[in-house]
C-alpha cells in the first residue's frame, strides 16, 4: 500500500492505460461497523473540492427576476415559475432534467412550488434545491458548487466519490481525497473507525489503496 494520499494517486495514474476520452479519478470508501438502513448513519454531504472536481458540473438555477439574470452568466440553465410548471406536467422531462443535472439551486421563495411541482422526481434522487436566500450571492453560490462533490452512501458500506479527472496533478487530487476523508471522520459515528479502506482509480484503471 502506498505510505501517503499522493503517492496513492500518482499510482492510480501512472498504471492507467491510455484512454481515448478524458478519464476521471474515483474515490472507493468501505464502511465498516454502521447500521445503514438507520438513515441517520448514512453518508450524505456536499464537499467543496480545493482543486476542482475536474469536470464539468451541471448546475440549474430557478430564479426570476435580476437574482435570474445574474444567474444566466454562470448557471448551465435558469428556468422561472412558467418552466416549473411546465416540468410539473410533464414527468419525463422532469427525470431527464434530474438525470442531467448535478445540482439544483432555487430561490427560497420557490422551494414549496419546487416540492409541489418536483419533490417526487428530486426527492428519491437527493436532488432538491440549495435554497438560495435574499442575501446570497446567485454567482457566488454557483461557482462554488461547481466544484462540489455529492458523497452519499444511501444503503450501501461500498460507495464512490468523484475527486478529479486524469490531467490534474497527483497533488490536486491527494488534496480533494484529503478533504473529503477529513469531512467524512468527523461525520461519522466512530470517526476513522467506520472507515475499513479506501481505493482511488481512473475510470477504467485499476484500484489502489488509499492509506488511512
Amino acid at each position: 500500500m502506498a505510505d501517503t494520499i499522493e503517492e496513492a494517486v500518482s499510482r492510480a495514474l501512472d498504471e492507467s492505460p491510455p484512454r481515448n476520452f478524458r478519464e476521471t479519478v474515483d474515490l472507493a470508501v468501505n464502511l465498516r461497523d454502521l447500521d445503514l438502513n438507520d438513515p441517520s448513519n448514512r453518508v450524505d454531504e456536499s464537499i467543496v473540492l480545493p482543486s476542482g472536481t475536474g469536470q464539468e458540473t451541471h448546475i440549474v438555477v430557478f430564479a426570476t427576476g435580476e437574482t435570474a439574470l445574474r444567474a444566466e452568466d454562470v448557471a448551465d440553465d435558469v428556468l422561472g415559475p412558467d418552466e416549473l410548471e411546465e416540468l410539473g406536467d410533464d414527468s419525463d422531462a422532469a427525470k431527464d432534467l434530474a438525470d442531467d443535472t448535478d445540482f439544483f439551486i432555487a430561490e427560497a421563495p420557490m422551494m414549496q412550488d419546487i416540492g409541489r411541482y418536483l419533490g417526487t422526481v428530486l426527492g428519491p434522487r437527493g436532488k432538491m434545491p440549495t435554497p438560495l436566500q435574499p442575501d446570497d450571492d446567485v454567482v457566488e453560490t454557483v461557482r462554488r458548487m461547481k466544484n462540489t462533490v455529492q458523497v452519499r452512501s444511501r444503503d450501501r458500506r461500498t460507495f464512490h466519490t468523484r475527486v478529479g479527472a486524469e490531467d490534474m496533478s497527483a497533488d490536486d487530487i491527494a488534496d480533494n481525497i484529503d478533504v473529503i476523508v477529513r469531512r467524512l471522520e468527523a461525520d461519522l459515528e466512530k470517526g476513522p473507525l467506520n472507515i475499513d479502506s479506501m481505493y482511488v482509480k481512473t475510470t477504467m484503471g485499476p484500484s489502489v489503496e488509499v492509506p488511512a
